[in-house]
C-alpha cells in the first residue's frame, strides 16, 4: 500500500467572516479527518459574536491537528508540494469567493484555495449569504467550471429537523459526504435496500 493510502485523509478548513460560524464548528467537531484550520480576522470576530467564544482559536484547537494564521503565507498550506485531499471554506464570504475567482492569494485562505485550483484538488466553498449579486453568481459559475464545488449553506428540510442543532447537522451531513465521510442514510434510502 502506498504512503498516500496509509495516512489519514487531510483537509484544510478555512473560516471567513461571513455569518454561519455554527456550521464551521459543527463540521470541525464531527469531521473525523485530519484537519488543518485557518481562521480569518473577521472569521474570529464572527465566532465571538455568533457563538460567544472569547478565544476562537483556543475553542477550535481540540478539533484539529493545527491552526495556521491567515496572515502566514509561509505556512505549509501555501505550497502545492504539501498534499491535502481537500479544502473546505465554511462559511465562505462573497469577498473570499471574489478573491479566489480573481486569482488573488493575499491571505493563507485564498492562497490555499489557489493551490487547490492549480493542483486540481477538491475545493468546497460553503457560501452563506443571500441574495447573491450577479457578480458573485458569475464568479461561482466560473469557479464551478474549474471544478470547485459551490455549496451554499442551505440545510435540507426533508428530515424535518426539530431543533437548531438538527437543522445545522442536516447541512453538515451533506458537506461531510462531499468530502468523503459517510454519514448514514439519505432521504428514503430504505427504498434502495
Amino acid at each position: 500500500m502506498d504512503e498516500m493510502n496509509e495516512r489519514p485523509k487531510r483537509i484544510a478548513v478555512g473560516i471567513t467572516g461571513s455569518s454561519g460560524a455554527v456550521y464551521a464548528m459543527d463540521f470541525l467537531k464531527r469531521c473525523p479527518l485530519e484537519k488543518f484550520v485557518i481562521i480569518s480576522k473577521w472569521g474570529k470576530a464572527v465566532m465571538k459574536d455568533e457563538l460567544g467564544l472569547a478565544d476562537p482559536v483556543a475553542e477550535v484547537a481540540p478539533y484539529c491537528k493545527k491552526i495556521f494564521s491567515d496572515a502566514d503565507l509561509t505556512a505549509p498550506l501555501a505550497s502545492g508540494t504539501n498534499y491535502i485531499d481537500a479544502m473546505v471554506i465554511i462559511p465562505a464570504s462573497t469577498s473570499t469567493v471574489g478573491k479566489i475567482a480573481s486569482g488573488i492569494g493575499d491571505t493563507l485562505i485564498t492562497r490555499a484555495a489557489a493551490v487547490c485550483l492549480k493542483e486540481r484538488r477538491t475545493l468546497v466553498l460553503c457560501i452563506r449569504e443571500t441574495p447573491l449579486s450577479t457578480i458573485t453568481l458569475r464568479q461561482c459559475a466560473e469557479l464551478s467550471s474549474e471544478g470547485v464545488i459551490i455549496m451554499p449553506i442551505s440545510p435540507p428540510l426533508y428530515f424535518v429537523p426539530a431543533t437548531m442543532e438538527e437543522y445545522v447537522q442536516g447541512f453538515v451531513n451533506k458537506l461531510l459526504a462531499t468530502v468523503g465521510v459517510e454519514m448514514g442514510k439519505g432521504w428514503r434510502s430504505e427504498e434502495l435496500e
